[in-house]
């Protein structure tokens, strides 16, 4: 039997629960764990339920128990559960881990008086049995005749439990007499706050357990085993359904906590339209899409999730790994491979307004499994899968989704509360299996384009406007993936642009350091569309800068722009946890939105100037709109350059005068003097003055004697990769010795092997960081700069052997552990790379 016997309702509380912080799992003996048998000493557990308790004791931040009537050392003796299970004896007056309560004097004599007076009672009394523990006595009359049974339990009644200090606990066929107070709901309480859980779990069949269902409130969860009044929300059969609970819940937290085996972040694949992302795993999992912008809630969340959290997967019936996957060159079509059996998947580019399309299309000729799990908005919301003659639609969502799956035969399964369909298809030579996931639409009409030429149509959008760039030679095919990658991450119809397609991919395995980056910041989105300008692609960077125009529109000054935005041009909602979700590999919290809103980043101004000069000497004028751009920029410096920030890496504590961002702050004004000599513009008077009243704040105040480098900030010796940037935009002679030191006192402190760090420096957060591939791309060109070729080229082959199988690259490098971090795939790494090659190339 499987968890679908038990209650659809007890199922989806199951699934809730297993997603608190830090869960109580606790459970009765006999009668839950163990069958009630007619000898006591003859009740030994459920296999299954043993299991299951031990796996879920070796899981993060659970913890299991098991509360019995019984005498502890008995517990221990009958149950041999494993030492991960914590034991509770005599009704929560013995714990494993210590007497709660150490019995005085008194309550010893009363003892004593307890066992003499109820040895009497029970004195050649077939079937009833004295069980004698530490701080209590049970009469046990299960195996006695009634008659008999009842004149023992009224003798009982009538005499010892009317004594002072002797708590009574009745069960089935057992009276207890204690001479401590005790109960089941207090040892609970005990437990919970032992291990601090956010929510526990409770089973158990006997009257004695309703003291622990009545200590359970807010998201607990109490079962019922067998008939009877009861307090808990949940009822059961027998101990063998006790087993098919503990066994779902381990599995839902097992997800929870770890998802399925986390592929390396490196390896996923991302899928990309004009208004769209997605990422699949290695093997053809559809395991991340948001909606209706990327920016938006998702509809598939197994990347920060497993399973639960929705996928769409296609897998070969008979299993087996893929042999492959790759994108057809030249496009951001995706084909995954495994003997006799492709899926190819796109996203549509020509879909309707406010619509997310993915095609996936089956071919081969061996059978394939479909799984489609659609769990809109982080899995929050309760969904239902409404099959008909041409494929599914999606009941529940704010949104409406649908499938279209003409033909194909679905079983649809519930955990409760998310429906999930499955069915087994086989295409054959002639007729591949076409699946049409449909965000923003009930309609599952046919396509007016053949499938075919969609999908040429999809592929031909890339590859012609691919065969428009100027690529170097060096690495030219994982220049021309870079390109492609950064023109994915574009929003065509507002011209913002992502930083990267997701958020929470974690910083380190297991942290905190998890962040969205689905949004558009002036920096990273000046910097993408500059590296595209640069390879020969000057629309990008038109749309950004009508973007930007945009959201200047709603602010009284251009000093007063937030580094980041929405792709809609909107100000962020305020940053939130999605406490649901496991996260990345167990990497919590999952967040969306990002505090960096707040912050104040002088940096910014610079890059839009800079990419403003790069799309004037490519197109071979500067519009009117740009020069106002450029003014405005060059105002908002004049207005705070002096002032303290955050900075580039939005570090949440304190501004400080951050050396990179006063070099930005120059680099506004040196490119707007510039701009306005080359194209005949009239140049602010202040602006030369200032000029040069920025480059000799930060070459006075940025330099430090005593660690022989221009430093993160003016008030410190620590270092950052950033502050090269001094002599690779212009303000410092990049032969000046200043420089050099710079570039050696940054290598002996941030390069580890084939990475560098931002810094090392403590930020207020805990845990560690990798290195970013965008530093390492700064490195190279400082060391070209210097003359250091070879160490240039060097560094340049360790992070091309760092790039994924299809070419991508998520945010950092963790050289020790040799595996990729962070969000993926990142602008930051792929306009790093290009830029490289493009230097190496010269």
């Amino acid at each position: 039997m499987t968890a679908e016997a038990l209650p659809a309702e007890l199922r989806r509380a199951i699934v809730q629960i297993a997603r608190t912080p830090r869960l109580l799992v606790a459970c009765d003996y006999d009668g839950t764990l163990a069958p009630i048998v007619e000898n006591p000493d003859e009740a030994r557990p459920m296999t299954e339920s043993v299991g299951a308790l031990r796996s879920l004791a070796g899981l993060h931040e659970t913890t299991t128990a098991v509360i019995s009537g019984r005498a502890l050392r008995d517990l221990a003796t009958l149950s041999r559960l494993p030492a991960e299970v914590h034991l509770v004896g005599s009704h929560g007056s013995e714990f494993d881990i210590g007497f709660v309560h150490a019995l005085d004097d008194e309550a010893k004599t009363l003892h004593r008086r307890l066992e003499t007076e109820l040895e009497r009672i029970t004195d050649d009394t077939a079937g009833v049995q004295l069980e004698i523990k530490p701080a209590s006595i049970a009469v046990h009359t299960r195996r006695a005749e009634a008659d008999v049974a009842e004149r023992v339990n009224e003798q009982v009644r009538q005499g010892p439990c009317t004594w002072d200090g002797v708590q009574v606990t009745e069960g089935k066929a057992v009276i207890e007499l204690a001479v401590v107070q005790t109960d089941k709901g207090r040892a609970l309480d005990v437990l919970r706050h032992q291990v601090g859980a956010t929510a526990a779990v409770f089973v158990g069949d006997d009257v004695t357990d309703e003291k622990a269902f009545a200590r359970l409130s807010g998201p607990d969860l109490g079962v019922k085993v067998g008939d009877g009044e009861t307090l808990a929300g949940f009822r059961i059969v027998d101990p063998v359904q006790v087993g098919m609970v503990l066994a779902f819940l381990l599995e839902e937290r097992r997800n929870w906590l770890y998802g399925e085996q986390a592929p390396p972040i490196e390896r996923l694949t991302m899928l990309a339209s004009e208004r769209s992302v997605a990422l699949l795993t290695p093997d053809a999992r559809l395991t991340w899409l948001c909606h209706p912008e990327p920016d938006s809630a998702a509809v598939f969340a197994d990347l920060l999730g497993g399973p639960s959290a929705g996928h769409f997967s296609i897998t070969p019936e008979r299993g087996g790994l893929p042999l492959g996957q790759r994108y057809l060159p030249g496009t951001m079509n995706v084909e995954t491979r495994w003997s006799g059996l492709l899926v190819t998947d796109y996203l549509d580019h020509y879909a309707f307004a406010h619509r997310t399309d993915l095609v996936r299309v089956v071919s081969g000729t061996a059978p394939a499994v479909v799984e489609f799990a659609p769990r809109p908005e982080f899995a929050q919301v309760q969904v239902r899968l409404i099959p008909s003659a041409d494929g599914l639609r999606v009941l529940g969502t704010s949104d409406p989704v649908s499938l279209r799956a003409p033909g194909v035969a679905w079983e649809i399964t519930s955990d409760g509360m998310h429906d999930t369909a499955r069915a087994v298809v086989t295409p054959t030579a002639d007729a591949p299996i076409v699946l049409e996931l449909r965000c923003g639409t009930n309609d599952l009409d046919p396509h007016e384009v053949p499938e075919e030429e969609r999908r040429a149509r999809a592929a031909a959008y890339w590859s012609e406007w691919l065969d428009g760039l100027t690529l170097p030679p060096v690495e030219k095919d994982l220049v021309a993936r870079s390109a492609l990658t950064l023109r994915g991450l574009c929003h065509n119809e507002t011209g913002a642009i992502m930083a990267a397609a997701t958020t929470s991919l974690p910083e380190e395995i297991g942290g905190i350091r998890n962040w969205d980056y689905r949004y558009c910041w002036l920096r990273d989105g000046a910097m993408t569309a500059k590296a595209l300008v640069s390879v020969g692609s000057t629309a990008e960077a038109e749309r950004f800068l009508g973007w930007l125009h945009g959201v200047l529109t709603t602010l009284p000054g251009p000093e007063l722009l937030h580094p980041l935005y929405t792709i809609a041009g909107t100000t962020l909602p305020a940053e939130a946890v999605i406490d649901t979700l496991p996260g990345y590999a167990g990497s919590r919290p999952v967040r969306v939105g990002n505090l960096a809103n707040q912050q104040v980043q002088l940096d910014v101004f610079g890059p839009v100037v800079d990419l403003v000069a790069a799309l004037s000497e490519a197109r071979g004028k500067l519009t009117d709109d740009d020069w106002r751009m450029v003014n405005a920029m060059a105002e908002a410096v004049a207005r705070r350059w002096h002032e303290p920030d955050h900075g580039i890496w939005e570090e949440r504590h304190r501004p400080r005068h951050h050396v990179y961002s006063k070099v930005m702050c120059w680099l506004t004004i040196d490119r707007a003097v510039k701009l306005a000599e080359a194209y005949g513009r009239e140049v602010d008077p202040t602006w030369p003055g200032l000029r040069d009243e920025i480059a000799h704040d930060v070459l006075t105040n940025g330099w430090n004697d005593e660690v022989r480098s221009f430093t993160t900030a003016y008030d410190g010796t620590d270092l950052d990769a950033a502050t090269l940037l001094i002599g690779m935009v212009g303000l410092l002679d990049p032969t000046d010795e200043r420089f050099h030191a710079t570039v050696t006192a940054t290598e002996a402190e941030l390069r580890s092997g084939s990475t560098v760090y931002r810094y090392h420096r403590d930020d207020g957060l805990p845990g560690d960081e990798g290195g970013f591939h965008l530093c390492a791309a700064w490195m190279i060109e400082a060391y070209l700069l210097t003359g250091r070729r070879t160490e240039a080229e060097d560094l340049f082959a360790q992070i091309v052997d760092a790039a994924g199988p299809t070419g991508l690259l998520p945010e950092e490098y963790d050289p020790i552990a040799e595996r990729s971090l962070g969000n993926h795939p990142q602008a930051y790494s792929h306009l790093g790379l290009i830029r490289c090659a493009q230097l190496l190339s010269e």
